[in-house]
């Protein structure tokens, strides 16, 4: 037996490299390559090509396509985003932050499928069966009935997790995480690209084969991408988000990829000492708690297809660094500054020497140009210490694009924004649809307020 190699190999991409670069030749990321050894080959032996036998085609029109029932998780807002439900067979990734909710959100499925008569099963590469009883307790008494009949195993090899699927044929299966396991096949850590795409393979054929719905749980990097290579998200079939912040309540659950559904639809939930509950009118929660104070404005955003109202709040202070901070939260920093560079430009409110904190209220993540116009008009307020809404009256709503130029661009599902607005008494929001620039909109926003309020910062 011929010695095995080393190679290099790219943690995001999976590209293989005879010798380490700074910068992965693939992908072109940074300090991503790491060092794996390669299996060995026989020698004298070669990779044979073309030594396959012909396979016969068949004509779509000839494929049987039986619609397949899918399986309600008994949580409404995964269900929705699943497309009716897990579809019997496929391989769903869910990736989230560290203490973000991802074994709450499994365990409950699982829990609320046991109580519903399907056979189940929980794989743990994380935590001890005695720390899965003392969460399914938890939810057993709260939101997920049936938590404690979960079947549990905590195992991290790839070939008894298998073997165990193969031997107990459940419905619903659920894999904590795939970054924990390893095969003894492979001479790399578990987390690794080779061990990652080996047991993404290996689940999905012998999802594909029996019939069993496997959910497998990611880690995510600290830029918010799922770890692990990239084939990773091509192999499953379907890859939800969950996103939030650790000390809020609210969660958000999106779907980046889904063969079997759209990936069109967003659900919210809320944690508690009983798990994660459903909030059905979003816009209602983060409505109530708006303010009028300088810097406040209520953006009339989309997530998916649905519209939702959340609160930007924006502070401007003197700046004592330079260069000055700017500092975001549940927003695009790059957008930030692209906001803010049109503010000083064609609307005449300089924040060159000031610090700037935008923040989404709530812990939600907005990431959609139509959240420009709401971001200036929260700075351009906050510059000028001066509220946009008058006292006893309603919040400010606004929404759309801004251009490089301080034009107004439309933004989609103009009805639908203006419409969740109306609901709450919000009024006619702020839109490309009322103004054409964005000078007019901040015109047009300031109640009280004249060209001499759009003052440039010290």
């Amino acid at each position: 037996m011929a010695r095995g190699s080393t190679v290099f190999v790219c943690s995001q991409c999976g590209h293989s490299s005879p010798k380490w670069h700074g910068q992965c030749p693939g992908c072109e990321e940074w300090n991503t390559l790491a060092e794996e050894r390669a299996p060995a080959r026989e020698k004298g032996k070669t990779a044979s090509r073309g030594a396959g036998a012909a396979g016969e085609p068949t004509r779509l029109r000839d494929v049987s396509a039986d619609r397949t029932p899918r399986m309600p998780t008994g949580i409404a807002g995964l269900d929705r985003l699943l497309g009716g439900g897990v579809v019997p067979g496929s391989l769903v990734l869910v990736g989230g932050s560290p203490g973000i909710g991802k074994s709450t959100l499994t365990t409950m499925a699982l829990g609320l499928a046991e109580a519903a008569g399907r056979r189940t099963l929980y794989v743990s590469g994380e935590e001890s069966a005695a720390q899965i009883r003392l969460r399914a307790e938890r939810l057993e008494a709260g939101s997920a009935p049936g938590s404690l009949s979960v079947p549990v195993i905590a195992e991290t090899d790839l070939g008894a997790i298998l073997a165990t699927i193969e031997a107990e044929r459940p419905e619903l299966c659920v894999v904590d995480s795939v970054q924990t396991i390893g095969s003894g096949e492979l001479t790399g850590a578990p987390g690794t690209v080779g061990q990652v795409r080996e047991a993404a393979s290996r689940l999905m054929e012998l999802a594909k084969r029996t019939g069993t719905a496997i959910v497998l749980v990611g880690h995510v990097t600290k830029e918010g991408s799922l770890a692990g290579p990239r084939v990773l998200e091509h192999l499953v079939d379907c890859v939800l988000q969950f996103d939030g912040e650790r000390e809020r309540t609210y969660r958000t659950l999106r779907a980046l990829k889904n063969r079997f559904g759209a990936t069109s639809d967003v659900a919210v939930f809320e944690m508690d000492d009983s798990g994660l509950t459903e909030v059905v009118d979003a816009s209602a929660r983060f409505v109530e708690e708006a303010t009028r104070a300088p810097g406040s404005v209520i953006l009339a955003a989309m997530e998916g297809s649905r519209p939702l109202l959340v609160e930007v709040q924006a502070l401007v202070s003197p700046s004592e660094v330079v260069p000055p901070r700017r500092v975001v939260n549940g927003i695009d920093r790059n957008r930030l500054a692209l906001v803010l560079a049109v503010l000083a430009r064609h609307a005449g409110v300089s924040t060159s020497s000031s610090d700037v904190f935008v923040n989404v209220v709530g812990g939600v993540r907005i990431d959609e140009p139509g959240a420009d116009l709401a971001i200036a008009l929260a700075v351009a307020g906050a510059a000028s210490d001066a509220p946009l809404a008058e006292a006893g009256r309603a919040p400010l709503c606004a929404f759309g694009e801004i251009g490089l130029n301080g034009e107004l661009r439309s933004v989609a599902h103009h009805d639908r924004r203006a419409a969740e607005a109306a609901r709450f008494g919000l009024g006619e929001p702020v839109s490309p649809s009322g103004a054409a620039t964005l000078r007019e909109a901040l015109r047009g926003a300031r109640t009280g307020l004249q060209e001499d309020s759009e003052r440039q910062i010290a």
